[in-house]
């Protein structure tokens, strides 16, 4: 039955990148660059330079039909325009910077939708599974029966990633600027990776650049570099990462009326 309704299990054990030109009509400095399922690429790179085009010939699989000219291949074959056009068997899943709900649903509703719409057997436990994780990556929780037209920016960005890593039959997850969406950005990659997707972010947070397996750095509209996360890079991400909780700690303490007292030399130490 779901192979009638086109949807498909995860098959997608990774995507190829040709090499396509920049805003001058220039060669990008690299030939061709694949991504396995379960890797997390981070894309980095002034405003403007071209961060959301790439995503964007990602989404649409392009086949050398984009300003960029760049090729995607799925598992080393080009994409199938049934698959590249499809509403019902989306390759991709995108995840937007800002992301508001117009559903007059509340959020068991919606996520029962979804699980209908997908035909799960296991209905109440995946919606439960989803509530639970999207709460986890939240700042403030919020009820099932909470209407979604009424959650926050945040609450909506985590109840969508939490739903696409754990409903959606999408295998390529596109992350545009994660670190303003108000929610636990660690939490979110790991739910995401740990569903097995290929995931790109484009980010300006190092922290999140460093998170990557891989960064792509892009200017002028093409891609410059491609770097792998240096043992150094590890070690100064550990770092960042605390000095990280400590500012998530404080802005809570702030929301929640609390003084700050704090000896930041010691709290760091480093």
């Amino acid at each position: 039955m779901l192979e009638l309704l086109g949807i498909n299990e995860n098959t997608v054990e990774d995507i190829t990148i040709i090499s396509g030109i920049n805003k001058k009509g220039e060669k990008e400095k690299f030939d061709s660059f694949k991504i396995k399922k379960g890797e997390i690429i981070s894309i980095v790179g002034p405003t403007g330079s071209g961060k959301s085009r790439f995503l964007a010939d990602i989404e649409w699989g392009a086949q050398e039909d984009t300003p960029t000219k760049r090729k995607i291949l799925v598992n080393g074959e080009p994409i199938d325009k049934t698959l590249r056009f499809s509403s019902g068997n989306k390759l991709v899943a995108q995840l937007s910077q800002n992301m508001n709900f117009v559903m007059d649903l509340t959020v068991f509703e919606f996520l029962e939708l979804h699980a209908k719409s997908r035909m799960v057997e296991n209905e109440n436990e995946v919606i439960n599974k989803i509530f639970e994780k999207a709460n986890e990556l939240a700042g403030e929780k919020f009820l099932l029966n909470t209407p979604i037209t009424s959650l926050s920016g945040g609450q909506s960005r985590a109840l969508m990633i939490a739903d696409t890593a754990i409903l959606s039959t999408s295998p390529i997850v596109l992350i545009d600027e994660i670190e303003n969406a108000g929610i636990d950005r660690k939490k979110a990659l790991d739910l995401l990776v740990g569903e097995e997707k290929i995931v790109l972010m484009a980010t300006h947070d190092p922290l999140l650049a460093l998170m990557g397996d891989k960064r792509i750095i892009i200017n002028n509209g093409g891609i410059e570099k491609i770097m792998n996360i240096t043992d150094d890079e590890k070690n100064i991400l550990k770092d960042l990462t605390r000095l990280d909780n400590i500012i998530q700690d404080m802005r809570n303490k702030l929301r929640y009326g609390e003084k700050l007292e704090l000896n930041l030399n010691k709290e760091l130490n480093f």
